[in-house]
Protein backbone atom coordinates (compact mmCIF):
# COMPACT_ATOMS: atom_id res chain seq x y z
CA UNK A 1 0.00 0.00 0.00
CA UNK A 2 1.11 3.67 -0.51
CA UNK A 3 0.16 6.67 1.09
CA UNK A 4 -1.15 8.52 -2.05
CA UNK A 5 -3.59 6.29 -3.00
CA UNK A 6 -4.35 5.62 0.91
CA UNK A 7 -4.81 9.54 1.23
CA UNK A 8 -7.71 9.82 -1.61
CA UNK A 9 -10.01 12.53 -1.45
CA UNK A 10 -12.67 10.80 -3.71
CA UNK A 11 -16.19 10.78 -3.18
CA UNK A 12 -19.17 8.22 -4.48
CA UNK A 13 -19.36 9.51 -7.92
CA UNK A 14 -16.49 11.30 -8.25
CA UNK A 15 -15.52 11.55 -12.53
CA UNK A 16 -12.69 13.71 -11.89
CA UNK A 17 -9.71 12.76 -9.29
CA UNK A 18 -9.58 15.60 -6.49
CA UNK A 19 -6.39 16.75 -5.56
CA UNK A 20 -4.93 18.11 -2.21
CA UNK A 21 -2.96 20.84 -3.35
CA UNK A 22 -5.68 22.00 -5.10
CA UNK A 23 -7.93 21.94 -1.82
CA UNK A 24 -9.69 25.11 -0.25
CA UNK A 25 -7.53 25.18 3.05
CA UNK A 26 -10.00 27.12 4.85
CA UNK A 27 -12.62 24.22 4.13
CA UNK A 28 -11.12 21.01 3.32
CA UNK A 29 -12.49 17.88 1.59
CA UNK A 30 -11.30 15.84 5.02
CA UNK A 31 -13.05 18.42 7.28
CA UNK A 32 -16.27 18.30 5.64
CA UNK A 33 -16.07 14.35 6.47
CA UNK A 34 -16.29 15.23 9.90
CA UNK A 35 -18.96 18.08 9.82
CA UNK A 36 -21.28 15.83 7.32
CA UNK A 37 -21.15 13.00 10.35
CA UNK A 38 -21.73 15.29 13.03
CA UNK A 39 -24.37 16.69 11.51
CA UNK A 40 -26.33 13.28 10.45
CA UNK A 41 -29.44 12.04 12.24
CA UNK A 42 -27.30 9.04 12.75
CA UNK A 43 -24.90 10.72 15.00
CA UNK A 44 -27.48 12.83 16.79
CA UNK A 45 -29.37 9.41 18.22
CA UNK A 46 -25.72 8.24 19.87
CA UNK A 47 -26.97 10.88 22.76
CA UNK A 48 -29.39 8.76 24.32
CA UNK A 49 -27.17 5.34 23.79
CA UNK A 50 -25.57 3.15 25.50
CA UNK A 51 -21.56 3.10 26.40
CA UNK A 52 -21.32 1.66 29.73
CA UNK A 53 -24.33 2.45 32.28
CA UNK A 54 -27.45 2.03 30.27
CA UNK A 55 -30.20 4.90 30.61
CA UNK A 56 -28.38 6.62 33.14
CA UNK A 57 -29.62 9.78 34.83
CA UNK A 58 -26.14 10.69 35.86
CA UNK A 59 -24.80 13.84 33.56
CA UNK A 60 -21.22 12.70 34.34
CA UNK A 61 -21.87 9.16 32.27
CA UNK A 62 -20.49 8.74 29.04
CA UNK A 63 -22.99 8.21 26.35
CA UNK A 64 -22.27 6.35 22.86
CA UNK A 65 -22.03 10.28 21.84
CA UNK A 66 -19.62 12.01 24.23
CA UNK A 67 -17.64 8.67 24.23
CA UNK A 68 -17.35 9.28 20.48
CA UNK A 69 -16.54 13.14 20.59
CA UNK A 70 -13.84 12.25 23.42
CA UNK A 71 -12.54 9.18 20.98
CA UNK A 72 -12.45 11.56 18.29
CA UNK A 73 -10.31 14.08 20.01
CA UNK A 74 -7.92 11.36 20.34
CA UNK A 75 -7.81 10.14 17.57
CA UNK A 76 -7.05 13.75 16.01
CA UNK A 77 -4.22 13.73 18.14
CA UNK A 78 -3.08 10.08 17.27
CA UNK A 79 -3.07 11.32 13.20
CA UNK A 80 -1.42 14.71 14.05
CA UNK A 81 1.27 13.11 15.81
CA UNK A 82 1.81 10.54 13.02
CA UNK A 83 1.30 12.71 10.59
CA UNK A 84 3.72 14.75 11.47
CA UNK A 85 6.49 11.78 11.43
CA UNK A 86 5.30 10.36 8.34
CA UNK A 87 6.28 13.53 6.06
CA UNK A 88 9.28 13.81 7.44
CA UNK A 89 10.06 10.41 6.59
CA UNK A 90 7.98 10.71 3.33
CA UNK A 91 8.53 14.31 2.39
CA UNK A 92 7.09 13.84 -1.40
CA UNK A 93 3.60 14.02 0.25
CA UNK A 94 4.28 17.32 1.47
CA UNK A 95 6.62 18.66 -1.23
CA UNK A 96 4.84 17.36 -4.45
CA UNK A 97 1.04 16.96 -3.35
CA UNK A 98 0.45 18.89 -0.87
CA UNK A 99 -0.37 16.74 2.53
CA UNK A 100 -0.27 18.21 5.87
CA UNK A 101 0.07 16.43 9.46
CA UNK A 102 -3.69 17.89 9.93
CA UNK A 103 -4.63 15.90 7.45
CA UNK A 104 -4.23 12.43 8.82
CA UNK A 105 -5.32 13.96 12.25
CA UNK A 106 -8.71 15.28 10.36
CA UNK A 107 -9.08 11.62 8.72
CA UNK A 108 -8.58 9.75 11.70
CA UNK A 109 -10.95 11.91 13.77
CA UNK A 110 -13.32 11.87 11.29
CA UNK A 111 -13.29 8.02 11.22
CA UNK A 112 -13.29 8.10 15.29
CA UNK A 113 -16.47 10.20 15.42
CA UNK A 114 -18.12 7.43 13.18
CA UNK A 115 -16.92 4.47 14.87
CA UNK A 116 -20.03 3.32 16.75
CA UNK A 117 -22.53 5.30 14.39
CA UNK A 118 -23.60 1.31 13.92
CA UNK A 119 -24.37 0.63 17.05
CA UNK A 120 -27.77 -0.27 17.82
CA UNK A 121 -29.72 0.49 21.39
CA UNK A 122 -27.83 -0.89 24.45
CA UNK A 123 -25.01 -1.12 23.51
CA UNK A 124 -23.09 -4.83 22.33
CA UNK A 125 -25.95 -5.80 23.89
CA UNK A 126 -27.82 -5.05 21.36
CA UNK A 127 -26.01 -6.70 18.85
CA UNK A 128 -26.02 -9.65 20.42
CA UNK A 129 -29.88 -9.39 20.83
CA UNK A 130 -30.01 -9.18 16.91
CA UNK A 131 -27.91 -11.87 16.49
CA UNK A 132 -29.37 -14.57 18.62
CA UNK A 133 -33.07 -13.38 17.59
CA UNK A 134 -31.84 -15.31 13.88
CA UNK A 135 -29.28 -17.66 15.41
CA UNK A 136 -31.91 -18.91 17.81
CA UNK A 137 -34.95 -17.33 18.27
CA UNK A 138 -37.98 -17.01 15.84
CA UNK A 139 -36.14 -15.36 13.22
CA UNK A 140 -34.40 -19.30 12.11
CA UNK A 141 -37.63 -19.72 10.37
CA UNK A 142 -35.88 -17.02 7.32
CA UNK A 143 -32.83 -19.09 7.22
CA UNK A 144 -33.70 -21.47 3.42
CA UNK A 145 -34.81 -18.35 1.98
CA UNK A 146 -30.93 -16.72 2.52
CA UNK A 147 -27.73 -17.20 1.60
CA UNK A 148 -25.14 -18.95 3.56
CA UNK A 149 -23.40 -15.16 4.05
CA UNK A 150 -26.97 -13.76 4.40
CA UNK A 151 -28.00 -15.34 7.18
CA UNK A 152 -24.57 -15.11 8.65
CA UNK A 153 -24.55 -11.12 8.42
CA UNK A 154 -27.88 -11.37 10.52
CA UNK A 155 -26.52 -13.82 13.04
CA UNK A 156 -23.71 -11.87 13.76
CA UNK A 157 -25.22 -8.93 13.47
CA UNK A 158 -22.27 -6.26 13.63
CA UNK A 159 -22.11 -2.52 14.29
CA UNK A 160 -19.14 -1.92 12.35
CA UNK A 161 -20.69 -3.16 9.03
CA UNK A 162 -24.15 -1.39 10.00
CA UNK A 163 -21.82 1.55 10.59
CA UNK A 164 -20.18 1.18 6.84
CA UNK A 165 -24.17 0.80 5.63
CA UNK A 166 -25.26 4.27 7.55
CA UNK A 167 -22.40 6.10 5.85
CA UNK A 168 -22.53 4.88 2.32
CA UNK A 169 -26.13 3.86 1.28
CA UNK A 170 -27.57 4.70 -1.61
CA UNK A 171 -31.13 6.61 -0.95
CA UNK A 172 -33.48 8.52 -3.02
CA UNK A 173 -31.97 12.31 -2.50
CA UNK A 174 -28.71 10.39 -0.98
CA UNK A 175 -26.88 9.22 -3.39
CA UNK A 176 -23.34 7.30 -1.70
CA UNK A 177 -25.02 7.90 1.56
CA UNK A 178 -22.79 11.13 3.49
CA UNK A 179 -20.54 10.62 0.35
CA UNK A 180 -17.52 10.48 2.85
CA UNK A 181 -13.92 10.62 1.45
CA UNK A 182 -12.61 7.57 0.59
CA UNK A 183 -9.83 8.14 3.16
CA UNK A 184 -12.13 8.57 5.72
CA UNK A 185 -14.08 5.49 4.86
CA UNK A 186 -10.49 3.26 4.84
CA UNK A 187 -9.89 4.37 8.24
CA UNK A 188 -12.93 3.87 9.76
CA UNK A 189 -13.23 -0.06 8.22
CA UNK A 190 -11.19 -1.73 11.02
CA UNK A 191 -12.76 -5.20 10.00
CA UNK A 192 -12.16 -5.09 6.18
CA UNK A 193 -13.96 -8.37 5.46
CA UNK A 194 -17.36 -10.10 4.88
CA UNK A 195 -18.94 -12.10 7.49
CA UNK A 196 -17.61 -15.45 6.19
CA UNK A 197 -15.49 -17.13 7.05
CA UNK A 198 -16.03 -16.32 10.66
CA UNK A 199 -12.29 -15.20 12.46
CA UNK A 200 -10.61 -17.58 10.22
CA UNK A 201 -7.28 -16.23 11.49
CA UNK A 202 -5.41 -14.57 14.67
CA UNK A 203 -5.14 -11.44 12.31
CA UNK A 204 -6.53 -8.56 14.24
CA UNK A 205 -8.84 -7.57 10.93
CA UNK A 206 -10.14 -11.30 10.97
CA UNK A 207 -11.44 -10.44 14.59
CA UNK A 208 -15.30 -9.00 13.56
CA UNK A 209 -16.57 -8.07 10.10
CA UNK A 210 -16.88 -4.96 8.06
CA UNK A 211 -19.73 -4.90 5.59
CA UNK A 212 -23.08 -6.30 4.86
CA UNK A 213 -23.40 -8.70 1.62
CA UNK A 214 -25.30 -5.50 0.59
CA UNK A 215 -22.58 -3.49 0.90
CA UNK A 216 -20.14 -5.51 -1.28
CA UNK A 217 -20.09 -3.32 -4.58
CA UNK A 218 -19.34 -0.34 -2.49
CA UNK A 219 -16.62 -1.74 -0.28
CA UNK A 220 -15.13 -3.33 -3.16
CA UNK A 221 -14.76 0.26 -4.79
CA UNK A 222 -13.64 1.94 -1.73
CA UNK A 223 -11.05 -0.94 -0.94
CA UNK A 224 -9.78 -0.44 -5.00
CA UNK A 225 -9.24 3.20 -4.69
CA UNK A 226 -7.12 2.85 -1.51
CA UNK A 227 -5.32 -0.11 -3.13
CA UNK A 228 -5.69 -2.13 0.02
CA UNK A 229 -4.10 -5.41 -0.10
CA UNK A 230 -6.21 -8.53 -0.72
CA UNK A 231 -5.90 -11.50 1.94
CA UNK A 232 -7.31 -14.54 2.45
CA UNK A 233 -8.32 -17.38 0.20
CA UNK A 234 -9.41 -16.29 -3.76
CA UNK A 235 -13.26 -16.26 -3.44
CA UNK A 236 -13.48 -14.36 0.17
CA UNK A 237 -13.47 -10.59 0.13
CA UNK A 238 -11.33 -10.13 2.75
CA UNK A 239 -8.52 -6.68 3.00
CA UNK A 240 -5.67 -5.51 4.71
CA UNK A 241 -6.54 -2.40 6.50
CA UNK A 242 -6.15 1.29 5.70
CA UNK A 243 -3.45 1.62 7.95
CA UNK A 244 -4.70 4.67 9.51
CA UNK A 245 -7.42 2.16 11.20
CA UNK A 246 -4.88 1.62 13.94
CA UNK A 247 -5.07 4.92 14.82
CA UNK A 248 -9.28 5.06 15.16
CA UNK A 249 -8.76 1.38 16.93
CA UNK A 250 -6.15 2.73 19.53
CA UNK A 251 -8.25 6.31 20.16
CA UNK A 252 -10.81 3.74 20.87
CA UNK A 253 -9.21 1.47 23.17
CA UNK A 254 -7.60 3.93 24.90
CA UNK A 255 -10.90 5.69 25.55
CA UNK A 256 -12.90 2.79 26.90
CA UNK A 257 -9.91 1.42 28.84
CA UNK A 258 -9.68 5.17 30.87
CA UNK A 259 -12.55 7.02 30.70
CA UNK A 260 -15.05 3.66 31.32
CA UNK A 261 -12.59 3.29 34.36
CA UNK A 262 -13.24 6.77 34.89
CA UNK A 263 -16.89 6.47 35.19
CA UNK A 264 -16.81 3.47 37.36
CA UNK A 265 -14.97 5.51 40.10
CA UNK A 266 -17.26 7.94 39.47
CA UNK A 267 -19.76 5.91 40.34
CA UNK A 268 -18.52 4.61 43.48
CA UNK A 269 -18.63 1.15 41.18
CA UNK A 270 -14.78 0.56 41.54
CA UNK A 271 -12.74 2.08 45.15
CA UNK A 272 -10.98 5.32 44.69
CA UNK A 273 -8.03 3.44 46.47
CA UNK A 274 -7.42 0.67 43.83
CA UNK A 275 -8.66 2.73 41.56
CA UNK A 276 -6.00 6.00 41.82
CA UNK A 277 -3.05 3.38 41.97
CA UNK A 278 -4.20 1.25 39.16
CA UNK A 279 -3.68 4.77 37.03
CA UNK A 280 -0.60 5.68 39.31
CA UNK A 281 1.49 2.57 37.87
CA UNK A 282 0.35 4.26 34.26
CA UNK A 283 2.02 7.22 34.72
CA UNK A 284 4.17 7.38 37.51
CA UNK A 285 6.96 8.28 34.95
CA UNK A 286 4.73 12.03 34.45
CA UNK A 287 3.15 12.51 37.61
CA UNK A 288 3.71 15.87 39.27
CA UNK A 289 2.95 14.32 42.89
CA UNK A 290 3.13 18.27 44.33
CA UNK A 291 0.00 19.05 41.85
CA UNK A 292 -1.40 15.49 42.68
CA UNK A 293 -1.55 15.71 46.64
CA UNK A 294 -3.24 19.21 46.39
CA UNK A 295 -6.14 17.90 44.76
CA UNK A 296 -9.15 17.79 46.97
CA UNK A 297 -11.85 15.59 45.43
CA UNK A 298 -11.94 12.29 44.08
CA UNK A 299 -12.89 13.23 40.77
CA UNK A 300 -10.53 16.13 40.50
CA UNK A 301 -7.56 13.42 41.11
CA UNK A 302 -9.01 10.81 38.38
CA UNK A 303 -9.92 13.74 35.91
CA UNK A 304 -5.95 14.83 36.33
CA UNK A 305 -4.55 10.89 36.66
CA UNK A 306 -6.80 10.64 33.46
CA UNK A 307 -5.48 13.09 31.34
CA UNK A 308 -2.18 11.84 31.70
CA UNK A 309 -2.96 8.17 31.24
CA UNK A 310 -4.59 9.51 28.01
CA UNK A 311 -1.36 11.41 26.76
CA UNK A 312 0.83 8.22 27.82
CA UNK A 313 -0.82 6.13 25.47
CA UNK A 314 -0.88 8.42 22.66
CA UNK A 315 2.57 8.96 22.73
CA UNK A 316 2.87 5.13 23.05
CA UNK A 317 0.65 4.42 20.24
CA UNK A 318 2.38 6.47 17.97
CA UNK A 319 5.61 5.13 18.55
CA UNK A 320 4.61 1.73 17.82
CA UNK A 321 2.77 2.99 14.49
CA UNK A 322 5.94 4.72 13.30
CA UNK A 323 8.18 1.71 14.61
CA UNK A 324 6.07 -0.70 12.16
CA UNK A 325 4.96 1.31 9.34
CA UNK A 326 6.54 -0.75 6.83
CA UNK A 327 5.02 -3.91 8.29
CA UNK A 328 1.45 -2.29 8.36
CA UNK A 329 2.13 -0.76 4.81
CA UNK A 330 2.63 -4.00 3.44
CA UNK A 331 -0.10 -5.73 5.34
CA UNK A 332 1.64 -7.72 7.63
CA UNK A 333 1.43 -6.22 10.99
CA UNK A 334 -1.50 -8.60 12.63
CA UNK A 335 -2.17 -7.13 16.14
CA UNK A 336 -3.73 -3.93 17.67
CA UNK A 337 -1.18 -1.11 18.53
CA UNK A 338 -1.43 -1.21 22.29
CA UNK A 339 -1.47 -4.84 22.38
CA UNK A 340 2.57 -4.12 21.64
CA UNK A 341 2.47 -1.78 24.56
CA UNK A 342 5.34 -1.52 27.35
CA UNK A 343 2.03 -0.60 29.43
CA UNK A 344 0.36 -3.79 28.53
CA UNK A 345 0.36 -5.41 31.88
CA UNK A 346 -1.05 -2.07 33.31
CA UNK A 347 -3.88 -1.83 30.82
CA UNK A 348 -5.21 -5.44 31.63
CA UNK A 349 -5.25 -4.46 34.73
CA UNK A 350 -7.68 -1.70 34.47
CA UNK A 351 -9.46 -3.57 32.14
CA UNK A 352 -10.24 -6.64 34.49
CA UNK A 353 -11.16 -4.19 36.88
CA UNK A 354 -13.75 -2.34 34.96
CA UNK A 355 -15.50 -5.93 33.94
CA UNK A 356 -15.81 -7.11 37.39
CA UNK A 357 -17.01 -3.77 38.80
CA UNK A 358 -18.76 -1.78 35.60
CA UNK A 359 -19.59 -4.17 33.14
CA UNK A 360 -20.80 -6.84 34.77
CA UNK A 361 -22.40 -4.43 38.02
CA UNK A 362 -26.19 -5.38 38.93
CA UNK A 363 -27.61 -2.45 37.31
CA UNK A 364 -25.76 -3.32 33.53
CA UNK A 365 -27.14 -6.73 33.64
CA UNK A 366 -30.23 -5.99 34.69
CA UNK A 367 -30.94 -3.04 31.59
CA UNK A 368 -28.98 -5.32 29.20
CA UNK A 369 -31.70 -7.82 29.79
CA UNK A 370 -34.73 -4.95 29.33
CA UNK A 371 -32.74 -4.32 26.30
CA UNK A 372 -32.47 -8.09 24.86
CA UNK A 373 -36.31 -8.08 25.69
CA UNK A 374 -37.32 -4.79 23.66
CA UNK A 375 -35.18 -5.72 20.67
CA UNK A 376 -36.61 -9.16 20.56
CA UNK A 377 -40.07 -8.32 20.67
CA UNK A 378 -39.41 -5.53 17.95
CA UNK A 379 -37.96 -8.00 15.70
CA UNK A 380 -40.28 -10.50 16.20
CA UNK A 381 -43.60 -8.25 15.71
CA UNK A 382 -41.67 -6.45 12.24
CA UNK A 383 -40.15 -9.51 10.86
CA UNK A 384 -43.65 -11.19 10.69
CA UNK A 385 -45.18 -8.33 9.48
CA UNK A 386 -42.83 -8.65 6.46
CA UNK A 387 -42.64 -11.29 6.13
CA UNK A 388 -46.50 -11.91 5.77
CA UNK A 389 -46.30 -8.55 3.10
CA UNK A 390 -43.78 -11.05 1.48
CA UNK A 391 -46.04 -13.89 0.61
CA UNK A 392 -49.22 -12.21 0.50
CA UNK A 393 -50.37 -12.82 3.75
CA UNK A 394 -50.90 -9.51 5.74
CA UNK A 395 -53.15 -9.43 8.78
CA UNK A 396 -54.48 -5.96 8.89
CA UNK A 397 -52.51 -5.40 12.25
CA UNK A 398 -49.44 -6.47 9.73
CA UNK A 399 -50.52 -3.61 7.69
CA UNK A 400 -50.32 -1.09 10.16
CA UNK A 401 -47.00 -2.14 11.38
CA UNK A 402 -45.93 -1.52 7.86
CA UNK A 403 -46.53 2.52 8.00
CA UNK A 404 -44.62 2.63 11.39
CA UNK A 405 -40.97 2.46 9.00
CA UNK A 406 -40.34 5.70 7.36
CA UNK A 407 -40.51 6.48 3.84
CA UNK A 408 -37.31 6.17 3.28
CA UNK A 409 -36.92 2.21 3.60
CA UNK A 410 -38.37 0.35 0.98
CA UNK A 411 -39.88 -2.83 2.80
CA UNK A 412 -41.95 -4.37 -0.34
CA UNK A 413 -38.37 -5.48 -1.99
CA UNK A 414 -39.24 -8.38 -3.92
CA UNK A 415 -35.37 -9.92 -1.61
CA UNK A 416 -36.25 -11.27 1.91
CA UNK A 417 -32.41 -10.39 2.93
CA UNK A 418 -32.82 -6.48 2.06
CA UNK A 419 -36.11 -6.51 3.54
CA UNK A 420 -34.92 -8.29 6.84
CA UNK A 421 -31.36 -6.03 6.71
CA UNK A 422 -33.99 -2.89 6.60
CA UNK A 423 -35.95 -3.75 10.01
CA UNK A 424 -32.49 -4.15 11.27
CA UNK A 425 -31.02 -1.38 10.15
CA UNK A 426 -34.48 0.29 11.59
CA UNK A 427 -34.23 -1.09 14.67
CA UNK A 428 -30.41 0.01 14.94
CA UNK A 429 -30.69 3.23 14.79
CA UNK A 430 -32.87 3.53 17.28
CA UNK A 431 -31.67 5.52 20.32
CA UNK A 432 -32.50 3.26 24.13
CA UNK A 433 -35.50 5.27 25.05
CA UNK A 434 -37.14 5.20 21.80
CA UNK A 435 -36.56 1.62 21.26
CA UNK A 436 -38.25 1.29 24.78
CA UNK A 437 -41.37 3.75 23.51
CA UNK A 438 -41.37 1.81 20.34
CA UNK A 439 -41.41 -1.09 22.26
CA UNK A 440 -44.41 0.13 24.90
CA UNK A 441 -46.20 1.51 21.68
CA UNK A 442 -46.63 -2.09 19.66
CA UNK A 443 -47.39 -4.44 22.86
CA UNK A 444 -50.41 -1.49 23.47
CA UNK A 445 -48.58 -0.42 26.90
CA UNK A 446 -48.32 3.46 25.62
CA UNK A 447 -52.18 3.42 26.45
CA UNK A 448 -52.65 1.79 29.97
Amino acid sequence: MNWEQLLSLKRFGDTHKRLRKEQDETRLGFEVDYDRIIFSSEFRSLQDKTQVIPLSETDFVHTRLTHSLEVSVVGRSLGRKVGQKLLEKHPHLKDSLGYRANDFGTIVAAASLAHDIGNPPFGHSGEKSIGEFFKTGKGKRFRNQLTEKQYQDLCDFEGNANGFKILTESRQGREGGLRLSYATLGAFMKYPKESLPKKPTSHIADKKYGFFQSETLAFLDVAKELGLIKRGAENDISFCRHPLAFLVEAADDICYTIIDFEDGINLGLIQEEYALEYLINLVRATINTTKYNSLATTQDRVSYLRALAINTLISEAVDIFMANEEDILNGIYSKALLDHSKYEAQIKDIIKLSVENIYQSKDVIDKEIAGFKVINELLDIFTTAISNNFTGSSSSFDKLILKVFPKNIDLRKDDMYDNLLSVCFYISKLSDRNAILTFNKLKGNHYN
